[in-house]
């Protein structure tokens, strides 16, 4: 039973790529895989476009609109004849043409093009900052992602192999049993012991597969072959440098204030209702067959307007004093974001920390658990210790050994946090072999864009 159970665990490490002579997917790999797809990137890449068009919405308000119109009157004129009032019977049929051109300009709209355009363009510059925060994020997953099946790989493995060695140690408990040298006390021990081992198997074989699962819903494939990685360089060296560091280049930071800024745009756009607007206007207008046949009749006319506000219910006045209020609480969240990332990276840099002093003792606890373990067989075989005494000196290593593994993942793990609140985890700044993605190809494309309603099919994928 426990040769088949080791046999499933193993073919289990086979099919998600442990073993055999394939090449190693390294993290950088992993990485890549998912910059270029991973869907929740592709659809904050396409927000950020569909922001960019605010742009050129706002910047609309300088140009003209024109407008072409025509119509085609028919008309049946008929009068009847009447002799005692002198009348005298009439039929008459006509058909006029008329078409003109109508050009709208806005000239002063009261501040609202001006604030409506900065006000979009720090929204453009806050969706950049989101995307480079959810860059962040997706960045993480997959270290995360990477990171937990290389653990529960190692973890299943140290499993395996403690389900081997207790297996070996109850056979060797019976075959002392049988001769008298134990009591029928230490094979249940061991038995027991090999139960539980069978059960942690049982265990580390479920969190490996729901660790390929994530990994595959991340990274977009099977993991293969996954290595531990090399050492994360690029970090602060103290944590008041991170806070520093942070405080500048935390897109969450940046995403707040451009929103901010927007908010505060707003607010002269809704003033900007209360102003006098001036707008010019011409109009072209020809009417054919005006009085008959061959007849027209042509019009060209220009007006400049002049509106004045004088009161419009008093709605601009409560939006106004809304907008005030929403910009006051957009600055409030400013200071909140810049709180939640000073603890952020407290939190890491603690995280950090913690986990290397972790590997430090742990890789001490094994070297003295291993001798430990090596003179507790030794007096077991001369009888001075019992195999209750075997069983404890194993697990004891067993477990300094898996928390070894937990150590080192969280220590990349945390390292990779730390990164991240600095702003130094998108796909630039850990320097990964793909074309970065350049949002400014389409605002570039669309700010001056007059007309025109394609767009790529292929954006999610667009590079510079």
């Amino acid at each position: 039973m426990q040769t088949n159970a080791c046999v499933k665990a193993g073919f289990l490490l086979a099919a998600v790529g442990f073993c055999g002579a394939a090449e190693a997917e390294t993290l950088q790999e992993a990485l890549v895989s998912a910059y270029t797809t991973n869907p929740t990137l592709l659809a904050q890449r396409a927000r950020l476009r569909a922001a960019d068009e605010a742009v050129p919405q706002a910047l609309a308000n300088w140009r003209p609109t024109v407008k072409l119109t025509g119509d085609v009157t028919r008309t049946n004129f008929a009068t009847n004849t009447n002799p005692v009032v002198g009348l005298v019977g009439a039929t008459a049929i006509s058909t006029s043409k008329d078409y003109g051109v109508t050009i709208t300009e806005p000239i002063y709209r009261g501040g609202r093009t001006v604030a409506q355009t900065k006000q979009a363009e720090a929204q453009v510059e806050a969706e950049r900052a989101l995307l480079d925060s959810t860059e962040q994020t997706v960045m993480l997953n997959v270290i995360t992602a990477y990171m937990n099946v290389v653990e529960y790989k190692a973890v299943l493995e140290l499993s395996i192999n403690n389900e081997q060695v207790l297996q070996r140690q109850l056979d060797a408990t019976n075959d002392r049993f049988r001769v008298g040298e134990v009591t029928r006390t230490d094979v249940a021990q061991a038995e027991s012991r090999l139960s539980a081992a069978h059960a942690d198997r049982t265990q580390a074989e479920g969190n490996l597969r729901a660790a390929v699962a994530n990994y595959i819903n991340t990274v977009g494939h099977s993991p293969e072959n996954l290595v531990a990685p090399p050492p994360v360089t690029d970090l602060p060296n103290t944590v008041d440098d991170a806070h520093s560091r942070a405080l500048v280049d935390n897109p969450n930071i940046r995403n707040a204030q451009y929103t901010y800024d927007a908010a505060n745009y707003g607010i002269d756009l809704i003033a900007g209702e209360l102003l006098p607007t001036v707008t010019f206007n011409g109009t072209a207008l020809k009417n054919f067959e005006f009085i008959g046949p061959g007849t027209y009749e042509q019009e060209v006319q220009g007006s400049v307007n002049l509106t004045i506000p004088l009161y419009q219910q008093g709605q601009e006045y409560s939006r106004l004093r809304q907008q005030k209020h929403t910009a006051g609480q957009d600055r409030i969240n400013v200071d909140v974001t810049r709180r939640d990332t000073v603890e952020s990276v407290t939190r890491a840099w603690e995280a950090l920390e913690t986990a290397r002093a972790r590997i430090v003792s742990y890789t001490d606890q094994i070297r003295a658990a291993d001798v430990a373990l090596e003179g507790v067989q030794r007096e077991s075989q001369v009888g001075s210790r019992t195999v209750l005494d075997v069983l404890n000196a194993e697990q004891e290593l067993l477990n300094a050994k898996v928390n070894l593994v937990q150590a080192q993942h969280d220590e990349t793990v945390a390292a990779y946090q730390l990164r991240g609140t600095i702003g130094r985890l998108t796909a630039k700044a850990l320097a990964l072999p793909v074309p970065f993605y350049n949002p400014d190809k389409h605002y570039d494309e669309v700010r001056e864009q007059w007309a025109g309603t394609s767009v790529s099919p292929n954006y999610g994928d667009s590079v510079k």
